[in-house]
C-alpha cells in the first residue's frame, strides 16, 4: 500500500504540516499591520478632507492573478475613480511597469466620503509596493498627498494646510507636491518633504536621494499700515467713527444706515486697520480655511484680518456655503475677520436670515444627503443700506418721494431677529461742505485708535480670556453688574423700545465695552446711555 508522501508528494506533505492559518491569534494578525512581506498587498497612510477636518485615510491596494482591470473602493466620487488614468500613465512614463493584474485599491474607512485629487501620490506608491518595484521599510511612518500628471510630475492640491496639520499632531511626515512647500511652511515646524516628481518620492523611499524639507518662513509681524486704508480719510462723522471703535473694541456687529455719499463703505473699510493682528493660533485657522477653498495665504499678510466684501447679488450658497460638494462661503472666509455686507437690503431676505445661527454660534454646519460638513463662521458683521429705496430719507431735503408703503417693504428685507442679532444701529447724515474742506492731519489716525482698541481688548482677555461679544447671558450678570438706578433705566428702554431679551442683553455686551474703552471697573449710567443710542433702528422698527 503505497504512504501518503507517495500519493500526495513531498510538497503536499509540507503543506499540510504548515498550521492553519485561521488558528493564527487575531493579535498576531494585527500586529502585522499590513507588512510588505505579505506578497501583493502594500498600505500607504493619506488624508481626506472633511470640512476642515483632515482624517486619516489608507490606500489599500491588492494585486491578484485574473484579467487585467483596475478597481476603485471605498465611497471614491468621480475624481478619485478617474485617478487610474492618471496614475497608469505616471507609472509607466515614470520608466515602471504597470502590473498586468487584477488590481484592487481600497480607501479605508469605506464610509467616509473621498473626493479630489490629492490620493493620486498614494494609490501610486501602493501600486509599486505591492509589485515589489518599490521597496520603502519607513512608509508605515509617512503620509503622502500629491495629484499626478501623466508624466509624473506633482501637482497643487488644495487643503494642504489642514492635512499637514493633522499629521504634526500624530507626529507623522508628510510627502506633498512642491508647489505646496510655501503653504505648509505656515507651520513653525513644518515635519514636511517636497516633491516634484513620483520619481523623486521613489528614489527618497528607497534611500537613493533625499528630498528637500519645507523650511518655515517667518512672517511680516509689522501691520504696514500704508497698505491699509487710514480712518482719516474720513471726514466728519465723529459719532460714526466712535461707534467703529467700540465695534472694535469688543468685536460688535454693527450696521450703518443713512443716504448716499455719507461715508458708511468708507468707514466699513478702514476697520481691519483699527483692529489688532491676528495670533499665530488664529492665523493658522483662518490660513485653513483659505487652504481647502483653493485660495493661497499671502505669507507676507497673513496676519492681517481678512476682509470680505460680498456682492448683493450673491446667492445664499455662495454666502454661507453649501453645494453638492460642500465649500465654504463668505462667512468661513472671513473668519477672525470682516464680513461687510454693502447695500445689505438689496440682499435677499432669504439669504440675510442665513446669517442668524452663524451670527451666534460662530460656525455653519451644512448637511448634506452624502455628508455633513462645519466650517468656522466666527466673523464680525458690519453691513450698510440707505434708508429707503431712493436714499434720501431724512437729508433735511425733499427729494426722497417714497410713500410709506414702499419704506416699510424696503425695511422688511431686515428681519426682527436678524436685527437682534446686530449689536450696533446708527443713523448716519450728511457731512457739512465745510467740514469737507478739513486737513486730514485734524483727523486721528488708525494707528492711533489700534491702540486703544488694544488696550481694551487686553482688559476684556484679562478679564473674561474672552472679547465682550462672545459673553453668554450667565457671564453678563457678572461682568456686567450695574447699580439699581441703571438697571431701572434699562428696564423703561426696553418697555418703551419692546426690545427683546436678546437685544437687552446685547446693549449691555456693548455698554460693557465702552466702560473697558474708559477703562472703568464698572458699568455706569452714562455708558449706558451711549450702548442704547446705538440701537437706532429698534426706534425706527418698533
Amino acid at each position: 500500500m503505497q504512504n501518503l508522501k507517495e500519493i500526495l508528494g513531498q510538497d503536499e506533505i509540507e503543506n499540510l504540516e504548515q498550521p492553519d492559518p485561521l488558528q493564527k491569534s487575531t493579535t498576531e494578525i494585527n500586529n502585522r499591520d499590513y507588512d510588505q512581506s505579505v506578497r501583493g498587498l502594500a498600505v500607504v497612510r493619506t488624508r481626506a478632507l472633511v470640512g476642515v477636518q483632515a482624517l486619516p485615510v489608507l490606500v489599500e491596494v491588492h494585486l491578484a492573478n485574473g484579467l487585467p482591470c483596475f478597481t476603485t473602493v471605498g465611497l471614491a466620487e468621480t475624481a478619485v475613480r478617474e485617478s487610474r488614468e492618471r496614475v497608469r500613465g505616471a507609472i509607466l512614463n515614470s520608466g515602471f511597469d504597470f502590473p498586468a493584474k487584477r488590481i484592487t485599491v481600497n480607501l479605508a474607512p469605506a464610509d467616509l466620503p473621498k473626493s479630489g485629487g490629492h490620493f493620486d501620490l498614494a494609490i501610486a506608491l501602493g501600486i509599486l509596493l505591492a509589485s515589489g518595484q518599490l521597496v520603502a521599510a519607513n512608509i508605515k511612518e509617512l503620509e503622502v498627498v500629491g495629484e499626478l500628471a501623466l508624466d509624473g510630475k506633482l501637482r497643487h492640491v488644495a487643503g494642504i494646510l489642514p492635512i499637514a496639520m493633522a499629521c504634526d499632531e500624530v507626529g507623522r511626515s508628510l510627502i506633498l507636491p512642491e508647489d505646496n512647500a510655501a503653504e505648509a511652511g505656515l507651520l513653525k515646524q513644518p515635519r514636511c518633504w517636497q516633491a516634484g516628481h513620483l520619481l523623486d518620492v521613489c528614489y527618497h523611499l528607497a534611500g537613493k536621494s533625499e528630498m528637500q524639507v519645507c523650511k518655515y518662513l517667518e512672517p511680516n509681524s509689522q501691520n504696514d499700515a500704508n497698505k491699509l486704508p487710514d480712518l482719516r480719510d474720513v471726514k466728519g462723522q465723529a459719532q460714526a467713527k466712535r461707534a467703529l471703535e467700540v465695534a472694535a473694541s469688543g468685536g460688535h456687529s454693527a450696521l450703518f444706515v443713512g443716504p448716499p455719499g455719507t461715508g458708511k463703505s468708507m468707514l466699513a473699510a478702514r476697520l481691519p486697520g483699527i483692529l489688532p493682528q491676528l495670533n499665530q493660533n488664529q492665523a493658522l485657522e483662518t490660513a485653513a480655511v483659505y487652504s481647502i477653498s483653493h485660495n493661497k495665504a499671502d505669507k507676507q499678510l497673513w496676519l492681517q484680518r481678512p476682509f470680505r466684501s460680498p456682492h448683493h447679488s450673491a446667492s445664499a450658497v455662495s454666502l454661507v456655503g453649501g453645494g453638492s460638494n460642500p465649500r465654504p462661503g463668505e462667512i468661513s472666509l472671513a473668519h477672525n475677520g470682516i464680513l461687510f455686507l454693502d447695500e445689505l437690503t438689496e440682499f435677499s431676505r432669504a439669504t440675510l436670515e442665513q446669517l442668524r445661527e452663524p451670527l451666534e454660534t460662530g460656525q455653519i454646519h451644512i448637511a448634506r444627503a452624502s455628508q455633513s460638513v462645519t466650517y468656522p463662521a466666527r466673523f464680525q458683521l458690519i453691513a450698510a443700506c440707505n434708508p429707503c429705496p431712493c436714499g434720501y430719507l431724512g437729508d433735511n431735503t425733499d427729494r426722497c418721494q417714497c410713500g410709506l408703503s414702499k419704506i416699510d417693504k424696503y425695511r422688511s428685507k431686515l428681519s426682527g431677529p436678524l436685527l437682534d442679532r446686530i449689536d450696533i444701529h446708527l443713523r448716519l447724515s450728511r457731512v457739512a461742505p465745510k467740514q469737507l474742506r478739513q486737513s486730514v492731519k485734524q483727523e486721528e489716525s488708525s494707528q492711533q485708535l489700534r491702540d486703544r482698541v488694544e488696550q481694551a481688548q487686553e482688559r476684556q482677555f484679562h478679564r473674561q480670556a474672552q472679547l465682550n461679544y462672545q459673553l453668554e447671558a450667565q457671564e453678563i450678570e457678572q461682568v456686567c453688574a450695574m447699580d439699581a438706578s441703571s438697571y431701572e433705566f434699562l428696564d423703561m428702554v426696553a418697555e418703551r423700545l419692546h426690545l427683546s431679551a436678546r437685544a437687552y442683553h446685547r446693549i449691555m455686551r456693548v455698554a460693557r465695552t465702552i466702560a473697558d474703552m474708559s477703562a472703568s471697573d464698572k458699568v455706569c449710567q452714562p455708558h449706558l446711555s451711549e450702548a442704547v443710542g446705538y440701537r437706532s433702528m429698534d426706534r425706527l422698527m418698533r
